[in-house]
C-alpha cells in the first residue's frame, strides 16, 4: 500500500513538473536568427520570403508623433448664448446711461467695441494661459460646425477685452465716462476649449502616422553571410522579425501550439520517469530525491525559457553543466547523464539552433561525468569547469569549421559566452553543492573527506582521550570499507561514518576494555551489571548528542545510533543471568536504543565493529578460529533480527564474511622469523656463497 502511494506521488510530481515547464515555454513562433547592428551576419544568404514593410524604429515613430502634438491646433467651440444676454443687458442700460448724462457718442463706441470683441472671441483666462504655456500660436474655432483657424493673439480674455475698450477709445471720448459705464459687467467668455473634439482629431492624426518607410519585395536579397549589418539592413531584419512574430500570434494559434507543447513535454518527462522507475527504483520511490532531481530540471528549463522569451541573456551563458555536476555529486553517473540529457532536450526547444545546442551540451556533460568519476577535492570542481569551457570552445570551433569551411564565419562572441559560463560554473558549483547539502540533507564526497580528516576536533579528542577506541575505529574502518567496496556500498560514507561511530566513548573511556591497561584497575568491578550495562549503552546516546552539537550530518549520526542496533549488551546480560538465574531480568536495561541498521553501509559497520572487537579475544589466530568467529557473530546478528531492515542479500553476507576473513588473517598474521647467520670458521673464497634466510 505504501509503495503504491509512493508511485502515485512520484508520477504526480513528474506530471506537475511537465505542466510547469510547458507554462513557461514561449508560444509565439520563434524567429530563427539573432543579429546586432554593426556585427557580421553569421548565417547564410537571406532573401525576403514575402512582401513586407520596413517598419520605422519606435523612437522615429515617437518623434513624428511628438512633432504632430507640438504643431496641433486645439479645437475651441463658439457659444453665443451668454454673449447675447450680455448685449441685451447693455442695450437696456444704454437708455438709462443716456438720461444720466453720458454722451451718446460714448455709448455708441462702447456698443460697437463690444460687438467687435465678441466677433473675435473671448477665451477664459485659464485656458488662454494654458495655450501660452504649451507654446500654441494658433487654435481652431468651431462656428456652427465650420472650423476657423486663427492666431491665438486674435482672442481676448475678459481682462484684455476691457483694457482694449478703455485704451483704444478716441480722444473725443472721456475715459471717466467709460469707466462709469461698468463695461466689464457686459463682457463674458464666448469661446471654450472642446477637449472631446481636440482629442479625437489628435488621436486620428497620431493613428495616421506611417509606421513604415518602404516595402521589401518577395525574393529580394536582404543580407549574406559575413556582411556587416548596417542601419538599413538592421531595419529590414527587424521588420522581418516583427512580421514573422505577428503572423505566428493569435489566441487560436497559441492554443494549438500549447497543446503540441503539452504532448511533447509530457512525453519527454514520461521517458525520464520510466528510466528512473526502471533503473533506479529506490530514487523513484524516495520523494526527497525525486523532488531534488525534478527541481534541477525545472529550474534550468524555466531559466532558459525566460532568457529566450525575453532576450534576457544568451542561452550559452547558462551553466547547464552544473546539473550533472550536482547530481553526480549526490547520486550516480547514469542518473546525472540521463537527467542532463532530458533537460537539454527540453531546453533545445527554445534554442535558436537546437542541433548545435544539443551537441555542445551533451559533449560537455560527458566531460563532466568523466572528470567527476571520483570527486574527492574542491579543486576538481574548478578543473571540471575549465574542461567544460575547453570542450565548449573546441567543439564549437570544430562544428563551425566542419559546416562552413571558413574561419571568417566563426562568431567570436561565443567565446565570451563560454567564458562567462566558466566563471559562473566555477564560482557557484561548490557553493550550490554546499547549500543543497544543507537543504536536502545530502552528503557530498568532498564533505565526507573533510569530515574524515583526523584533525577534526571530535576525532582528535577521541584519539587523545580514548586511544584504544581510536585504534579500534581505524581497524573497523579498514574492514568495513573493504567489505563495502565488494558489495557496491558507498565506501567513503562507510569510512567516515566508522570514524565517528564510537565518539560517545570520549565521556567514559576507562569503562571500555580497549582503553584499559591489562594489569590496571577495571572500574566495572565496583558496579552492578545493570549499572555497567547502562554506562556501556550510554556511549551511543552520548555519541549522538556530541555529533549533533558539533553539526555532524545526519547520515553520519546514523552510524552512531545504529552500530549496535537494538541489540543486547550480552556480556553484562549473560553475566547477570548466570549470577542470578532465578531473578527476573528487565531486558530493556541491557538493550541498546537503536534503531537497527537500515542501509548497506550501517549494516556493514555493525558487523565489522562486532567482528573486530571480538577478534581481539582470540587466543589463536588460525584460519579456522577466525572463520568460526566471523560466522558466529554475523549469524547471531541475523538470528537476533538486527539486520532485517538492511538491504543486504545472503550473497552479500557471504562476500562480507570472506572479506573479513582475509583482512583479519592479514592483520593477525605472525611474521616469519628470519634465522641468524652462523659464524663461518673458515674464510669464504670467491667461488663460495651463502643464501639469506626467508
Amino acid at each position: 500500500m505504501k509503495t503504491k502511494k509512493s508511485v502515485i506521488l512520484s508520477v504526480f510530481y513528474i506530471v506537475m513538473s511537465a505542466f510547469v515547464i510547458t507554462l513557461f515555454l514561449p508560444r509565439e513562433g520563434k524567429f530563427r536568427y539573432q543579429f546586432n547592428e554593426g556585427k557580421p551576419w553569421r548565417y547564410g544568404l537571406l532573401t525576403a520570403p514575402n512582401d513586407f514593410p520596413v517598419y520605422k524604429e519606435t523612437s522615429e515613430i515617437e518623434a513624428a508623433k511628438d512633432s504632430i502634438r507640438k504643431k496641433f491646433e486645439p479645437y475651441f467651440r463658439l457659444n453665443t448664448d451668454e454673449e447675447k444676454k450680455k448685449l441685451e443687458a447693455w442695450h437696456d442700460r444704454m437708455s438709462i446711461l443716456q438720461h444720466a448724462g453720458v454722451p451718446y457718442s460714448t455709448l455708441v463706441y462702447i456698443d460697437k467695441s463690444l460687438r467687435q470683441i465678441y466677433s473675435k472671441g473671448i477665451i477664459p483666462s485659464s485656458e488662454l494661459e494654458l495655450m501660452n504655456d504649451e507654446n500654441r500660436t494658433r487654435i481652431t474655432v468651431l462656428i456652427n460646425s465650420v472650423a476657423d483657424t486663427r492666431p491665438l493673439t486674435d482672442f481676448y480674455s475678459v481682462k484684455s477685452a476691457y483694457e482694449e475698450i478703455i485704451n483704444n477709445a478716441p480722444e473725443y471720448i472721456d475715459k471717466d465716462f467709460l469707466k462709469e459705464c461698468n463695461i466689464n459687467e457686459y463682457l463674458t467668455e464666448n469661446v471654450f476649449y472642446d477637449p472631446e473634439t481636440s482629442n479625437k482629431i489628435l488621436e486620428n492624426l497620431l493613428r495616421n502616422v506611417p509606421l513604415s518607410s518602404g516595402m521589401v519585395q518577395a525574393g529580394e536579397r536582404i543580407v549574406d553571410r559575413g556582411e556587416v549589418i548596417d542601419s538599413q539592413t538592421y531595419s529590414v531584419l527587424r521588420s522581418l522579425k516583427i512580421v514573422h512574430e505577428t503572423k505566428s500570434g493569435g489566441a487560436q494559434r497559441h492554443n494549438v501550439i500549447f497543446i503540441g507543447q503539452i504532448v511533447l513535454i509530457f512525453g519527454i518527462m514520461a521517458c525520464f520517469g520510466l528510466y528512473i522507475a526502471t533503473f533506479n527504483s529506490r530514487l523513484f520511490l524516495k520523494r526527497k530525491d525525486l523532488t531534488f532531481i525534478l527541481l534541477c530540471i525545472l529550474a534550468t528549463c524555466i531559466l532558459s525559457e525566460i532568457c529566450v522569451k525575453y532576450s534576457f541573456m544568451n542561452i550559452y551563458i547558462i551553466p547547464f553543466a552544473i546539473i550533472p555536476i550536482v547530481i553526480r555529486t549526490f547520486f550516480d553517473s547514469h542518473t546525472a547523464l540521463f537527467t542532463h540529457l532530458i533537460t537539454v532536450v527540453i531546453c533545445s526547444l527554445t534554442a535558436l539552433f537546437p542541433y548545435e545546442f544539443l551537441l555542445l551540451q551533451i559533449l560537455a556533460c560527458i566531460v563532466v561525468i568523466f572528470n567527476l568519476k571520483d570527486l574527492s577535492q574542491r579543486s576538481q570542481l574548478i578543473k571540471c569547469a575549465f574542461f567544460v569551457f575547453l570542450s565548449y570552445a573546441v567543439f564549437y570551433l570544430s562544428l563551425v569549421i566542419c559546416q562552413e569551411g571558413d574561419f571568417n564565419k566563426i562568431n567570436w562572441m561565443m567565446m565570451l559566452y563560454f567564458s562567462i559560463n566558466f566563471i559562473l560554473l566555477s564560482s557557484f558549483s561548490y557553493m550550490l553543492i554546499y547549500v543543497l547539502e544543507k537543504l536536502f540533507g545530502y552528503l557530498s564526497p568532498i564533505t565526507l573527506i573533510e569530515l574524515s580528516n583526523l584533525n577534526n576536533p571530535l576525532l582528535k579528542k577521541l584519539s587523545e582521550t580514548a586511544p584504544g577506541t581510536f585504534q579500534h575505529t581505524l581497524q573497523v574502518s579498514i574492514l568495513a570499507s573493504k567489505a563495502g567496496e565488494k558489495v557496491g556500498a558507498d565506501t567513503q560514507l562507510i569510512r567516515t561514518g566508522t570514524l565517528y561511530h564510537d565518539i560517545g566513548k570520549i565521556n567514559n573511556p576507562a569503562f571500555f576494555t580497549e582503553n584499559q591497561n591489562q594489569k590496571g584497575f577495571n572500574p566495572h568491578e565496583k558496579l552492578s551489571f545493570e549499572q555497567s550495562a547502562q554506562i556501556i549503552i550510554a556511549h551511543v546516546t552520548d555519541g549522538v548528542k556530541m555529533a549533533e552539537k558539533a553539526g555532524i550530518p545526519k547520515k553520519i549520526i546514523d552510524f552512531i545510533s545504529t552500530h549496535h542496533g537494538k541489540g543486547i549488551a550480552k556480556f553484562f546480560y549473560n553475566s547477570f543471568r548466570n549470577e542470578f538465574p532465578d531473578k527476573p531480568v528487565d531486558e530493556a536495561i541491557f538493550t541498546y536504543p537503536g534503531p537497527n541498521p537500515f542501509t548497506k553501509e550501517t549494516a556493514i559497520l555493525m558487523m565489522a565493529d562486532s567482528v573486530e572487537a571480538a577478534s581481539r579475544s582470540l587466543k589463536d589466530y588460525t584460519d579456522e578460529s577466525i572463520k568460526n568467529l566471523i560466522n558466529k557473530i554475523i549469524d547471531d546478528k541475523i538470528a537476533d533480527g538486527l539486520l532485517k531492515n538492511a538491504p543486504l542479500t545472503f550473497d552479500n553476507i557471504d562476500v562480507i564474511k570472506s572479506v573479513f576473513l582475509e583482512r583479519l588473517k592479514t592483520m593477525y598474521h605472525t611474521r616469519i622469523s628470519y634465522p641468524e647467520l652462523n659464524e663461518q670458521k673458515t674464510p669464504v673464497t670467491g667461488d663460495q656463497h651463502h643464501s639469506s634466510g626467508q
